[in-house]
């Protein structure tokens, strides 16, 4: 079987050079694909690429894609500036000769202004394609990840949904047995109506009384709905073997599932079918619980 569910979960660590991150992919179901991403700051000119990369491996859910990054790379470095400590060490010596007073030593000159200088650390366009590269190589782990957790989850689904489908086809089946659907009983319960609607009025015309038995077992017919569901539950089984996306056929078909157990319940007869028409809603409203997930 190949349903997949669109409700999973699955993380990936990475780490290059100095710096590590993390991170983490949650689903659920959605009508198309809705993705929203919670990235660090200095890490948003990614998104173009996780989006890609997540058309690539998904098609519909509500996805949650978090990256949390630590240990970030060294943003400065500390310089000399020779120029600057050339002209301190001339003005050193000439107050040296000025006033006779000591050379400055080395730690007093590396502690004036302007001879060291903290400056920004320039990463090559080299160093941080090859970080940016590291970065989506276990985004495509992740998302791979929750590719495998919504095949899981979807061969669960559809277990559960080929219990229920058999479980409506039993319950077809027993309202298409039921006794109170004989010709004989159905016959018998024509007689008692035409019988209320004589001794309410003697004035029916034998044309009219016709008509009305004819509404009546038109009423109480549900032939019709147990062939359209029995049709429905073929439909079903070959939805949850198909190779190709089945989420919305399969919401669809449920709907139509609903219809008929709504009209063989408005018809019912008998408290038989009827109980078994209501057993019938139920297992058609689990499966279109289950369906909003494929």
């Amino acid at each position: 079987m190949t349903i997949r569910s669109m409700t999973g979960f699955a993380r990936a660590d990475g780490v290059h050079g100095d710096i590590r991150w993390h991170w983490e992919i949650r689903t659920v179901n959605g009508r198309g694909l809705d993705l929203r991403l919670r990235l660090p700051p200095g890490y948003d000119s990614l998104e173009p690429r996780i989006r890609e990369a997540v058309g690539q491996h998904l098609a519909r859910g509500s996805v949650t894609i978090t990256l949390s990054v630590a240990g970030e790379r060294s943003v400065s470095e500390i310089r000399l500036n020779e120029t600057v400590l050339a002209q301190v060490i001339v003005a050193a010596d000439r107050v040296a000769h000025l006033t006779s007073c000591e050379v400055p030593r080395v730690e007093g000159l590396l502690g004036l202004r302007g001879v060291l200088e903290i400056v920004e650390a320039e990463e090559s366009d080299e160093a941080r394609e090859a970080r940016t590269a590291a970065v989506m190589a276990s985004l495509r782990k992740a998302l791979e990840g929750v590719v495998q957790a919504r095949a899981d989850e979807g061969r669960r689904l559809a277990t559960v949904l080929s219990a229920q489908v058999a479980e409506v086809e039993t319950l077809t089946a027993r309202i298409a047995a039921s006794p109170s659907r004989t010709p004989e009983l159905i016959q018998a319960r024509l007689k008692e109506q035409v019988a209320r609607l004589l001794e309410a009025s003697q004035s029916f015309d034998p044309v009219r009384l016709h008509q009305e038995a004819v509404l009546v077992a038109t009423r109480i017919d549900i032939e019709e709905e147990l062939q359209r569901l029995a049709s429905h539950v073929i439909a079903a089984r070959e939805l949850l073997v198909a190779k190709e996306p089945v989420g919305r056929k399969l919401d669809f078909l449920t709907q139509e599932f609903n219809r008929e157990a709504n009209t063989v319940c408005s018809k019912a007869n008998d408290g038989d079918i009827q109980r078994a028409g209501l057993a019938l809603k139920a297992v058609i409203d689990q499966m279109r619980e289950q369906v909003q997930n494929i």
